[in-house]
Order: structure tokens, then C-alpha cells, then sequence
């Protein structure tokens, strides 16, 4: 199954899908791609990214272990 982005209707990936759920809800069903939640955030998108790489590295169980984010 295949989600779009809540705010500008772009495909999501499965790390975009994993921080949505990291920095907003657990239990979100709408997701954001990185560019869209760090205006949400009013950040910048390489600080999404950051945020994936640290959850990642943690070990968070939400993330994909290899990894699929679009670096932008």
C-alpha cells in the first residue's frame, strides 16, 4: 500500500512514514514527506533527516534497518 504526503500529495517512503509517527504520533495514519513536516516543524528538512539517521541508529524498530530515505 502506497501513502501520499497530508500536505502536498507526494509518495511517501517508509523512513517518511516511521518519523511521522517518531515526532508527531505513534498512531498518525496521515503522514508527511520531509520537506512538509519540517515546515511543520518550522525546521529544515536536513534536520528531518538528521532525526531519521539518529532513530535509525538507535535502533528505533519503526525505521527501515537499511534505509530509504531520499537524501534533499
Amino acid at each position: 500500500m502506497t501513502f501520499s504526503c497530508v500536505a502536498c500529495g507526494r509518495p511517501v517512503t517508509r523512513d517518511e512514514i516511521a518519523v511521522t509517527k517518531k515526532l508527531i504520533n505513534r498512531g498518525m495514519t496521515a503522514f508527511y514527506c520531509v520537506p512538509c513536516l519540517a515546515a511543520y516543524f518550522e525546521v529544515k528538512p536536513e534536520d528531518i533527516l538528521e532525526r531519521i539517521r539518529y532513530f535509525r541508529q538507535m535502533g528505533c524498530t519503526l525505521f527501515d534497518p537499511v534505509g530509504d530515505m531520499r537524501e534533499k
